[in-house]
């Protein structure tokens, strides 16, 4: 019996040991299999969870101004990061974390289950952080918790140029103005290279680069930086100080349509996300039209002159200062100004005297030069947002409005329209193609109207400056042309009697032109609205400064040296001095 238990327990052992003896061989034999035949795809799967590809990012191109100063630069910030999987099993960890960075802690935990739920490999825990604040939070040794280098943009103008340059979003990408207009040209190339990461994810060192990160490419814009100060500063100013709703100011160079400045208010600060809200990140420059006023009397001037139906010395009888087209009345304000000449007309501003030489004109010839400026037609800058503005084809004139167009009513412009149609008249009839970019080679124009006309109502401009309301426009040691505006602003079913827009534009030195403006404030309510003292002072401050930093001669500038020279001494023969 004895024998018969010694045997069967033999058996059960010999049989348990030929079971371990073939699991081992099976064993053996599946590792050498995997080493031999398998170990490519071995080694491929070993990398592939340690060697990792991780991207570079690509630094944005700079805005510089048209002197080379920067405007929008790129600056290196940390962003956090991290494995949604890993992150979710350290919820006490990630609270602490959420302190450091002042943020909703039970949020942060709540983003990090929905990404580890959705299968995630990758979250921003905070982007663009400061980098005393990533310090602290890496501290505290948070697994699978990593450190990014991004971009962010930074404008050292602030809120002066803001209308301008526009802004980026968190990825860098433009959102606004020539941040969204030129995106493609700024915009960079991201990078990647492999790295080595650990068991855990983290990263252990990196290897080669598999791509290098190509940097966007600078622009030159025409802006001058020190410019677009002082015309923030002056347009800020005058909207305070007349209780206004907004203002925009826009200076042209005459030869090239370059903008070389542009100001809007109120305005905000592109480096401060929170700070872009209630649309005054809007350009009201190029997105905002109102209707112009007697700003438009030189245009009406210049398609009399070109119909040859008028000479600058023919004169109109404006007594007694109504006029009369079916129920509608125009009027000069209560004023009697009597037999005017065209000079005269625009010099007193006469609703009456250039009411009554538009209803002579053909309607499609005056329309023809008013569209030859561009009125009615978007400006072509290709700058985000900007309008048309309105202006209808004759064959929709009511009977009235060839008058009422012609001092500005029934007709809406832009800043932007405005100014690049005086810029065709100071520029002897050639409009200029309107930039944005420096021009190093000017650029041919287009003739909208003859040399000689454009050449007497640039003097009949002169006039008013010099003897009508535009006195405030002046700028001492240069001659100024330009022209007021003031209307009554639209509303629903007609116009306010109590709202207006107050503009000036013009331009200077007269002698030889080289800078165009336009200045528009909208309801100023301190008092003042006529554009003579609310625009016009305006355009004198920044013209001033804007000749100054061009390094624009004054006027006659011989005749002022000679006047300014020290008298000559004449020594007499007999030792006295004369």
């Amino acid at each position: 019996m004895a024998a018969m238990q010694t045997s069967s327990w033999s058996r059960r052992r010999g049989f348990v040991l030929c079971v371990f003896a073939a699991m081992a061989i099976t064993l053996i034999a599946r590792a050498a299999y995997m080493q031999v035949y398998d170990r490519e795809f071995y080694e491929r799967e070993g990398r592939s969870r340690q060697i990792d590809r991780v991207a570079i990012p690509a630094s944005r191109g700079d805005l510089l101004d048209r002197t080379g100063e920067p405007l929008a630069i790129s600056t290196p910030i940390p962003s956090l990061w991290g494995v949604p999987e890993k992150l979710a099993e350290q919820p006490a960890a990630m609270r602490e974390v959420a302190a450091i960075l002042a943020i909703d802690a039970d949020k942060l935990n709540r983003r990090i289950s929905a990404a580890a739920s959705q299968k995630r490999k990758f979250m921003y825990i905070k982007r663009h952080v400061l980098p005393e604040t990533v310090a602290k939070v890496m501290q505290l040794r948070v697994d699978d918790l990593a450190v990014q280098r991004e971009y962010r943009r930074y404008y050292p103008s602030g809120p002066a140029a803001s209308h301008v340059l526009g802004f980026t979003g968190i990825d860098d990408h433009g959102r606004e103005g020539l941040e969204l207009a030129y995106d493609d040209w700024l915009s960079g190339e991201p990078g990647s290279r492999r790295v080595v990461k650990d068991l855990v994810g983290r990263e252990i060192t990196g290897m080669d680069v598999i791509k290098p990160a190509l940097p966007g490419k600078d622009l030159r814009l025409s802006m001058d930086r020190q410019l677009q100060y002082f015309a923030h500063r002056a347009l800020q100013d005058a909207v305070k100080e007349n209780d206004a709703e907004s203002g925009s100011v826009v200076v042209m160079d005459v030869r090239t349509g370059e903008v070389v400045a542009m100001a809007n208010y109120p305005t905000y600060n592109p480096n401060d996300v929170s700070d872009r809200t209630g649309g005054r990140q809007r350009n009201r420059a190029l997105t905002d039209v109102f209707e112009p006023g007697s700003t438009m009397k030189p245009f009406t001037i210049a398609a009399a002159l070109e119909s040859g139906d008028f000479k600058p010395e023919d004169i109109v009888y404006t007594s007694p200062g109504r006029y009369t087209i079916g129920k509608y009345q125009i009027s000069d304000d209560g004023k009697d100004h009597g037999w005017l000449d065209l000079r005269g007309i625009v010099t007193k501003s006469s609703n009456v005297g250039i009411s009554k030489i538009a209803t002579e004109l053909q309607p499609d010839q005056m329309w023809s030069v008013f569209d030859s400026f561009g009125f009615g037609r978007p400006p072509g800058s290709e700058f985000p947002g900007e309008v048309a503005g309105y202006f209808n084809h004759p064959t929709l004139w009511h009977h009235v409005e060839q008058a009422s167009v012609s001092y500005g009513y029934g007709i809406s412009v832009s800043a932007l329209q405005l100014v690049h149609a005086y810029t065709a008249l100071a520029n002897e009839g050639v409009m200029p193609p309107i930039s944005f970019l420096a021009v190093d080679e000017l650029q041919r124009g287009q003739r909208v109207i003859d040399t000689a006309i454009a050449r007497e109502v640039n003097s009949m401009l002169e006039a008013v400056v010099n003897e009508g309301s535009g006195k405030r426009a002046h700028v001492p040691g240069y001659r100024v042309a330009g022209k007021t505006g003031t209307s009554h602003r639209s509303q629903s079913g007609g116009y306010s009697e109590d709202s207006y827009v107050s503009v000036f534009a013009g331009f200077a030195p007269v002698s030889d032109p080289r800078l165009a403006m336009v200045v528009v404030v909208h309801d100023p309510k301190a008092g003042q609205h006529f554009g003579g003292a609310v625009a016009a002072p305006v355009f004198a401050d920044v013209m001033s400064h804007a000749l100054r930093l061009g390094g624009i001669e004054p006027d006659n500038v011989d005749d002022r040296r000679a006047s300014m020279a020290p008298p000559t001494v004449v020594v007499a023969q007999d030792g006295d001095q004369s």
